[in-house]
């Protein structure tokens, strides 16, 4: 209770005058202990932070960032120069935050699991072909199991030609069959078409030896002999 030689005031008078007025809400929600890391960006672009994965820029594949994750962020800086460089929401164990501009354009079918992508590139192909694409993905809903597949069809046509496949898969959706593993083994017993006949060769023109000479020539003296007496008689 006693008096302060500055404000001249007393603590409790002083406190309820000016600081308490001042003072903001108590917090109902307990502090933020913000989680440091220091992943490395994996071969497909993606580094685990709190077992969640966040997409990279591709000049950083292969190197080790500095990582922090709160409550609503994760953010992604340079170890050398503490340069921020990636913002994402953070995501719960086993989510995935992939951003498109990460990737080049070739690789964004797979960060992006675009099973449609896929769809689309094997009905270019033929429409038997793209039918059993869409029977596969009906069985398979599974995005990165479907992209496999899709994968190894789209392989089968660049080994065995669109048009055999896409004849093989009518055969199949005929029968209700929409295994590719099946499709590849009957890809790999049907008989191949037979080449066409090749035109036959010209006749082949077989000159006379300039040196020949008749067969008395090489004839034994005894022979030559007999010859000569036969014809004389």
């Amino acid at each position: 209770m006693r008096r302060h030689t500055t404000t001249q005031r007393m603590p409790r008078e002083h406190f309820d005058a000016v600081e308490k007025p001042a003072l903001k809400p108590a917090p109902t929600t307990p502090y933020d202990v913000p989680l440091w890391a220091e992943p490395k960006v994996a071969p497909d672009q993606h580094a685990q932070v709190a077992r969640a994965l966040y997409s990279l820029p591709r000049e950083w594949l292969g190197h080790r960032l500095r990582a922090r994750a709160d409550r609503s962020t994760v953010r992604f800086y340079d170890l050398v120069t503490c340069e921020l460089v990636k913002t994402h929401a953070r995501k719960p164990p086993g989510g995935r935050s992939t951003d498109p501009a990460d990737f080049p354009t070739e690789k964004l079918i797979y960060a992006m699991r675009d099973v449609d992508a896929l769809l689309n590139r094997a009905r270019s192909h033929g429409q038997a072909l793209g039918e059993f694409a869409a029977g596969m993905h009906r069985k398979t809903p599974e995005p990165w199991r479907c992209m496999r597949l899709l994968f190894m069809l789209l392989g089968l046509v660049r080994r065995f030609s669109a048009r055999r496949v896409d004849e093989t898969c009518a055969l199949a959706i005929a029968a209700d069959m929409f295994d590719v593993f099946r499709l590849e083994r009957m890809l790999k017993l049907a008989v191949p078409p037979a080449p066409t006949t090749p035109e036959p060769e010209p006749a082949r023109v077989i000159q006379l030896g300039r040196f020949l000479r008749p067969a008395s020539d090489y004839a034994l003296p005894c022979i030559a002999q007999s010859l000569n007496e036969g014809e004389d008689s």
